[in-house]
């Protein structure tokens, strides 16, 4: 994620602001040119003359976004995708809601800066990409992704929910932006390697991914991950079906490149590790790697130094880059 500046007195603006707290004007995200646009009192734009609106979420999910006025609902490109949310009287919901709707954004960013596809639900009713953000505080919600749905638990938000399963579970790391992550994985598998000669590198790194699910399941509940797994996959969870394999590695590439992006924004990196330079090809797919490992380092350092754990407790043996160079080549749409 970029350093932000107000577009009216140069102030620092976090990705989250709505108004810069130097000047005192409005500001709201643009994604089309990933900056921040001065917002008048009458909600339009007024740095460069195109009409456009804050985004309809603005109050429900402190979205601020810019919308160009006419789009549906009102709503900016990031909540439109969202099909399903809470209703205005589940306020408990809705607090929920606005958090898992700030790490979406987040996403979104790094999907447009990578020049992934977003197909929403109104272009293709069948596959389409859409979100169902639903809390289990009423029903069951089982997180997850199935013909472009993503279904996301909105308890996810609560941190002491999201710690107590991320311990039960044995996990080193649980967050929103994570799954959402993990799930966009499950539904690029589709848009970039279900067919052709990507299907078949992909069966040669994870496997068949047609294998019944449910028995990979049942047998990773009930038996855990394989001995000596850290060997070959990138978590314990990837283990599980070649289908979760898949979609933990894709998660860890759009963690390494947005945490990449964001440190050289801050000088913690070099200009080339941002996102708006290809580094094309198995080469490119090194040189970030280069990049990353003592980048990590450092970061892992630092949280130990305040008395936290490692901010990335992963390690990413020859066999976990290989298969995150196939994810590299595909995102940046070469030879596979």
């Amino acid at each position: 994620m970029r350093d932000f500046l107000c577009p009216n007195c140069g102030q620092r603006l976090a990705f989250e602001n709505s108004v810069c707290l130097n000047c005192g004007n409005s500001v709201g995200f643009d994604l089309p040119t990933r900056s921040f646009r001065l917002v008048g009192a009458d909600g339009a734009t007024t740095d460069n003359g195109d009409p456009a609106t804050m985004c309809a979420n603005l109050a429900v999910a402190a979205c601020n976004w810019v919308t160009p006025f006419g789009s549906p609902d009102g709503l900016c490109r990031s909540c439109a995708l969202t099909r399903t949310r809470p209703s205005d009287d589940d306020t408990i919901a809705l607090g929920e809601f606005a958090a898992a709707e700030a790490a979406k954004r987040r996403l979104v960013v790094e999907l447009d800066e990578l020049s992934l596809p977003i197909v929403g639900r109104d272009q293709n009713p069948e596959t389409g990409l859409c979100f169902d953000l639903l809390s289990s505080e009423h029903e069951p919600v089982v997180t997850g992704h199935a013909d472009g749905v993503i279904t996301l638990d909105l308890a996810e938000g609560d941190d002491a929910h999201r710690e107590q399963l991320r311990v039960s579970m044995d996990e080193p790391y649980r967050t929103l932006l994570g799954h959402f992550r993990h799930e966009i994985g499950h539904y690029y598998f589709s848009v970039l390697a279900e067919q052709g000669e990507a299907r078949q590198r992909f069966e040669s790194l994870f496997g068949d991914p047609d294998l019944d699910y449910q028995a990979a399941l049942d047998r990773h509940y009930s038996q855990g991950a394989p001995a000596g797994w850290e060997e070959t996959y990138v978590s314990s969870y990837a283990t599980m079906h070649p289908a979760e394999d898949w979609a933990e590695t894709f998660a860890h590439y759009l963690h390494i490149r947005d945490t990449l992006d964001t440190a050289a924004a801050f000088a913690m990196a070099p200009a080339g590790a941002t996102l708006d330079r290809p580094n094309a090809g198995a080469a490119g797919f090194d040189r970030i790697i280069e990049l990353w490992v003592p980048l990590t380092w450092s970061l892992n350092m630092v949280n130990r130094s305040m008395g936290h754990k490692d901010l990335y407790p992963f390690v990413l043996p020859p066999a976990v880059l290989e298969k995150m160079r196939f994810v590299h080549l595909l995102v940046a749409g070469d030879t596979v």
